[in-house]
């Protein structure tokens, strides 16, 4: 962990693939909190499109307060790991999504918080409103309301869309984003679980909060059950990474299709029973629990779903055991 002694230095991190328009009021919002914090602050935006569609406004919006990189390398993984490795000059890094707009003193709050008892990551919340009304379907699951916790609270995994880092003890551990779910999704998941598995502490700052809008194509069924999917999918492909030895993968694998299946079971009954009985959460959420276990089962046997596949790359694929 970074000496509370010395002066931290802070990385506001913004990785970009085709969003130009929320890209830069971003930007400026993030350049006002930059000059607020207590810690020296930059911003770098990692563009992850291959045509760097964001090169001219995002520098010309970071233009003094930070820097603009080109990763052409497809995939989220990809990108994130070009942020770790372009703060040099940072003890501390902060992920914000492109789609997100922080609340006023949300860098002091994550700031403040890792003062507090110096973890390895600081996470806090993504409150979420609909661009448009979804259906009864989408709010009676209540798909998008995420957790809250109180501040200091341990947890075991965390997202990278608010989330600050302390690179130090990250360089120390050799802890990265592992390329192989760079289009899958589900790097943050396991970059988050090697931090706790080697002893890092994550904590929960309830205060740090970030706005985002669900556009309407996430808001729909489809959208849903994929991400449930790819959840389930992701979770058990992380959980076999964790393990070094075969053996150990083996014991991992049959616990996951055991777990998976009990998950796909259960939602399936719960998604009869709330429809015969008319109760459009139990229904919903039953669905969402069964499509969860059927991805844990895929990725239990090697099954990959590549949910930001590009054009010309695979979708689905095999990994080996």
């Amino acid at each position: 962990m970074t000496d509370p002694a010395g002066e931290p230095s802070l990385t506001i991190a913004v990785l970009t693939y085709k969003r130009v328009e929320q890209l830069v009021p971003l930007i400026h919002i993030l350049r006002e909190q930059a000059e607020k914090s207590d810690a020296t602050a930059s911003i770098l935006v990692v563009d992850n499109d291959p045509d760097a569609s964001a090169r001219l406004p995002a520098s010309a919006a970071v233009l003094g307060a930070g820097r603009y990189v080109h990763e052409p390398t497809p995939g989220i993984a990809a990108a994130r790991n070009r942020a770790l490795r372009e703060a040099t000059n940072s003890s501390l890094l902060v992920f914000i999504d492109d789609d997100e707009v922080p609340v006023e003193g949300w860098l002091q709050q994550l700031f403040d918080e890792y003062l507090r008892s110096w973890p390895v990551a600081v996470v806090g919340p993504v409150v979420s409103s609909y661009e448009k009304q979804p259906e009864p379907w989408i709010e009676a699951g209540r798909f998008f309301a995420r957790r809250r916790l109180a501040s200091g609270t341990r947890v075991d995994v965390a997202a990278t869309n608010n989330l600050l880092l302390d690179l130090e003890w990250l360089r120390r551990q050799g802890i990265e984003f592992d390329d192989a779910f760079g289009l899958s999704g589900g790097s943050d998941t396991l970059f988050s679980r090697q931090i706790t598995a080697a002893g890092g502490e994550i904590v929960w700052c309830d205060e740090a909060v970030v706005h985002d809008m669900v556009p309407a194509s996430r808001a729909t069924r489809t959208w849903v059950l994929q991400r449930a999917y790819r959840s389930g999918n992701s979770w058990s492909r992380s959980s076999l990474a964790l393990e070094a030895s075969g053996v150990g993968r083996a014991r991992v694998r049959t616990v996951l299709i055991a777990r998976g299946t009990v998950r796909y079971v259960g939602g399936a009954i719960r998604e009869l029973v709330g429809r015969v009985a008319g109760r459009l959460d139990a229904e919903a959420q039953g669905t969402r629990t069964r499509r969860r276990g059927a991805g844990m089962i895929a990725g239990a046997v090697g099954r990959v779903y590549s949910e930001y596949a590009r054009p010309h790359t695979v979708f689905s694929t095999t990994e080996k055991a």
